[in-house]
């Protein structure tokens, strides 16, 4: 009886993100301390150094989730909205995942 020898390989791909973080409102009087307003948008990593420092350490764990494939309960699509520390001016931002396609 003759066996033929099948080689099978898994191979786990990651899917690589990018992240834009777009401003939609700021609340209270409408002025952020540090300037940012409805509208303003940036893609992570590359503007990081763009965005207010606050803001971005309250978004971090949030951006890290959603790079590794993450998702919470109450996304919609591949998006979440959240808004910064600042309980006087809070800036809501709304953060979108896509795939980087290779």
């Amino acid at each position: 009886m003759d066996f033929a020898l099948r080689k099978t390989v898994d191979v786990a791909v990651m899917v690589r993100y990018k992240l834009k973080i777009e401003v939609i409102d700021v609340l209270g009087n409408g002025k952020c301390s540090m300037g940012q307003k409805a509208g303003d948008a940036y893609e992570y990593p590359e503007d990081r150094g763009k965005m207010c420092p606050s803001a971005f350490h309250v978004m971090y764990p949030w951006i890290l989730v959603m790079l590794s494939g993450g998702k919470f309960s109450w996304m919609e699509d591949d998006s979440i909205t959240l808004g910064c520390s600042d309980y006087t001016h809070q800036v809501v931002f709304k953060i979108t995942r896509r795939v980087i396609e290779e």
